[in-house]
């Protein structure tokens, strides 16, 4: 059984910066991605950015580029969003994932791929 825990959600003005991160109590497997997501109620939840735990390989939503970092601690048990110029439309429930990697498409935005899930925390920005 693989847990999820999410931390360092709030609230902040637009232009402002957060850092979330992910503990995670194990790898599924011995190559496995690491990914974020956001979630508007009523809305369908996105993929924001991914990382390959084994070469670093990172991946973000066209809509985060430039603005936010995803990493992992030399353990690789922990994950972090660093977020960056934030907007209002940043504004959702951020949830962190993990699954195992494919050799075909690597660590995309894909549901299927990812099978255990955090409970989510919050982030708000403010315009």
């Amino acid at each position: 059984q693989v847990q999820l825990v999410e931390s360092g959600g709030g609230s902040v003005e637009a232009g402002g910066s957060l850092r979330l991160s992910c503990v995670a109590s194990a790898y599924i497997n011995v190559r496995s991605c690491m990914g974020w997501f956001r979630q508007v109620p009523g809305k369908e939840r996105e993929g924001v950015a991914s990382i390959d735990t084994t070469l670093g390989n990172t991946i973000y939503a066209d809509s985060v580029k430039g603005r936010f970092t995803i990493s992992q601690d030399n353990t690789n048990n922990k994950v972090y969003l660093q977020m960056d110029s934030l907007k209002s439309e940043d504004t959702a429930m951020y949830y962190c994932a993990t699954g195992q990697y494919n050799k075909w498409y690597g660590c995309r935005f894909i549901a299927g791929q990812y099978p255990y899930w955090g409970q989510g925390t919050q982030v708000t920005v403010s315009s």
